[in-house]
C-alpha cells in the first residue's frame, strides 16, 4: 500500500518489506576494541646476578687497595743509595772436642743463649783423674828429694867452712913456724874435698828442682788437658744446633755444638756491576728488616767481593758484563747486634741500602726510629776485628 507525500510523489508503506531499496554501508566503520599489549618479562638468571656482583666488589677493592698503595708505598730511592735483598746471618762457630773420648755431660740446648766462658757440655776425664792424682803424689816425692838435697848441702856448707877455717889457721902457723908444710897441705885437700862435695850437693839440688819443677808441670798439663775437656762458649750467643749425645765417643776435632756469635751479625746481598762499582768498603748502610719495617738498622759495609759470584754463560758484550753480581757483606756493629740480640736474628729477610756518596743524608724512611737509639756503650772486649 502507498500513500502520496507532500510532494505529490508516491512512497513505499512500511508494512511490506523494502526488497526495492538498495542496502547502504555505514558512513563509519566500527574499530575493534583496542586492547593494551602484554610484555613477558623473564627474570635474570642467578649466575648473572652474582656475575656482576662479583665485577662490582672487584671494581671497589681494586680502588680501595689503589688507595691503600698510594697512601702507603714507599718513596722512591735516591740515586746514590744501591740495595738488595738479603738475609740476616751471625758467624757461625763449631764447639768441638780437643781430645779423642766420651761424652759425660751436655749442660745447653737447640735454641739456648749462651755466655762467653759458659761450659755447654763435659768429657769423660776419669783416666785424666788418675794421671793428675799420680802426679800430685811425683810432686810429693820430688819436694822431700829437694828438702833432702838442701839439707845435704848445708851439711857440706857446714864441712867447707870448717875446712876453710882450719886451712886458714895451718897457713898462719906456717907461716910462724909452729906446723909443718905437711899439716897445711893436709887442711888444703881436705878444703879442696869439701867444696867439690858441697858442688855436687849444688847439684843435685838443682836436679831436686828441676824434677820437682817438671813434676808440677805435668800435673798442670793434665790438669789444663781436663779443663779442655770442658767444652765451653768461646763468644757470647746461642745454640743453633746439637750435633752428639751423652755417651758417644768422638773423636779429636769431633762437634758438639755449633753456635751463632751474636755479635757477628751480617747481611750478604749481591749487586750488579754498575751498582757494585759505586760502592765501597766501610761505607754507611741501612738494613731494613721484613719484621721491622719501621726500624732501620745502621751497619757499614765489611766486604766487597773481588770477583763475580756468579755470571753468566759467556761474558763477551757490555750487557752480559753489566749482569755480573757481585757479593757485598753489610755487618751491624757489634755491640748494637749483642744488645738486640733477640729483634736482630739469624734467618730475617730484609733489604740492605748502601750510600754511595758520603755527603748524602738518609732519606726520612731510612731514618726512622734506628735500632741504635737503644744501643748500650760499647764496653765490650769480644768486637772482632774485621
Amino acid at each position: 500500500m502507498s500513500q502520496n507525500n507532500d510532494a505529490g510523489g508516491p512512497t513505499r508503506t512500511e508494512s511490506g518489506p523494502d526488497l526495492a531499496k538498495p542496502a547502504r554501508l555505514p558512513a563509519t566503520v566500527p574499530q575493534p576494541e583496542q586492547v593494551p599489549a602484554i610484555v613477558e618479562h623473564h627474570p635474570a638468571s642467578r649466575g648473572w646476578v652474582w656475575t656482576r656482583r662479583l665485577i662490582l666488589i672487584a671494581l671497589i677493592g681494586g680502588v680501595a687497595g689503589f688507595a691503600f698503595w698510594q697512601a702507603h708505598r714507599a718513596p722512591a730511592i735516591p740515586a746514590w743509595i744501591v740495595y738488595g735483598n738479603g738475609r740476616l746471618e751471625a758467624d757461625p762457630i763449631d764447639i768441638s772436642t780437643k781430645f779423642a773420648g766420651r761424652i759425660a755431660e751436655l749442660r745447653a740446648e737447640e735454641g739456648d743463649k749462651v755466655a762467653a766462658g759458659q761450659i755447654v757440655a763435659v768429657m769423660d776425664t776419669r783416666d785424666l783423674a788418675q794421671t793428675l792424682q799420680k802426679q800430685q803424689a811425683q810432686i810429693e816425692q820430688a819436694q822431700k828429694a829437694v828438702e833432702e838435697a838442701q839439707a845435704t848441702l848445708e851439711q857440706t856448707r857446714s864441712s867447707t867452712l870448717l875446712a876453710q877455717q882450719q886451712m886458714e889457721r895451718a897457713e898462719k902457723l906456717l907461716a910462724s913456724g909452729f906446723t909443718t908444710r905437711e899439716t897445711y897441705d893436709q887442711r888444703k885437700q881436705a878444703l879442696d874435698s869439701t867444696r867439690a862435695i858441697q858442688i855436687a850437693a849444688e847439684h843435685r839440688v838443682n836436679e831436686a828442682q828441676n824434677s820437682l819443677k817438671a813434676a808440677q808441670h805435668d800435673s798442670q798439663l793434665t790438669q789444663v788437658n781436663i779443663d779442655d775437656n770442658k767444652l765451653v762458649a768461646p763468644r757470647d750467643g746461642r745454640i743453633e744446633y746439637r750435633l752428639a749425645n751423652i755417651g758417644e765417643v768422638l773423636a779429636a776435632g769431633g762437634k758438639v755444638f755449633t753456635m751463632l756469635d751474636t755479635s757477628y751479625v751480617y747481611m750478604d746481598v749481591y749487586l750488579p756491576t754498575l751498582s757494585a762499582d759505586k760502592v765501597n768498603v766501610g761505607a754507611d748502610a741501612r738494613i731494613l728488616l721484613d719484621a721491622f719495617p719501621d726500624r732501620p738498622i745502621p751497619a757499614k759495609v765489611s766486604f766487597l767481593a773481588s770477583q763475580a759470584q756468579f755470571t753468566p754463560k759467556m761474558v763477551e758484550t757490555k750487557n752480559d758484563r753489566d749482569k755480573l753480581m757481585f757479593r757485598v757483606r753489610v755487618k751491624i756493629d757489634s755491640d748494637l747486634a749483642r744488645a738486640h740480640a733477640e729483634e736482630v736474628r739469624s734467618g730475617l729477610p730484609g733489604v740492605a741500602y748502601v750510600k754511595t756518596d758520603a755527603a748524602q743524608a738518609w732519606p726520612a724512611s731510612l731514618q726512622g726510629k734506628t735500632l741504635a737509639a737503644t744501643a748500650p756503650p760499647k764496653n765490650s772486649p769480644q768486637d772482632r776485628k774485621e
